[in-house]
C-alpha cells in the first residue's frame, strides 16, 4: 500500500514567502502575472497575484487574510487558505512558524 503525506497546511501565525526558486512576474504575452518555477508557469487571475503578493516573508496568514479584507468587498478565508495551502503543497512558498 502506498503511503501518502497529509498535505501541508499553513496556520495563521505562519510566515509565508515565495520559495527561493519562485518568481511572480508579469507576463506581457498573457497581460497577466504568473509564478515561475524551474518546470512550471502558472497563470495567475487578480486575485491570486494580490495573495502572492502579500507572501513577502513579514505578515503572517492571519494578517494577509486581514489585508485582504480591506482590500476587497467579500473575501472567503476558507478559499484564501485553501490557495496558499495548495501553493505550500507546490513548494511554492515557505512557511516560517510563528
Amino acid at each position: 500500500m502506498p503511503l501518502t503525506r497529509p498535505m501541508p497546511t499553513a496556520d495563521t501565525s505562519d510566515r509565508l514567502r515565495l520559495a527561493p526558486h519562485v518568481r511572480l512576474t508579469d507576463d506581457q504575452a498573457r497581460q497577466r502575472h504568473v509564478l515561475l518555477t524551474p518546470e512550471t508557469v502558472t497563470v495567475l487571475n487578480g486575485t491570486g497575484a494580490a495573495i502572492v503578493e502579500l507572501c513577502d516573508g513579514e505578515r503572517t496568514v492571519a494578517e494577509i487574510l486581514a489585508e485582504l479584507r480591506g482590500r476587497y468587498d467579500c473575501v472567503a478565508d476558507a478559499e484564501v487558505r485553501a490557495f496558499l495551502d495548495g501553493l505550500l503543497a507546490k513548494r511554492c512558498v515557505e512557511a516560517s512558524h510563528g
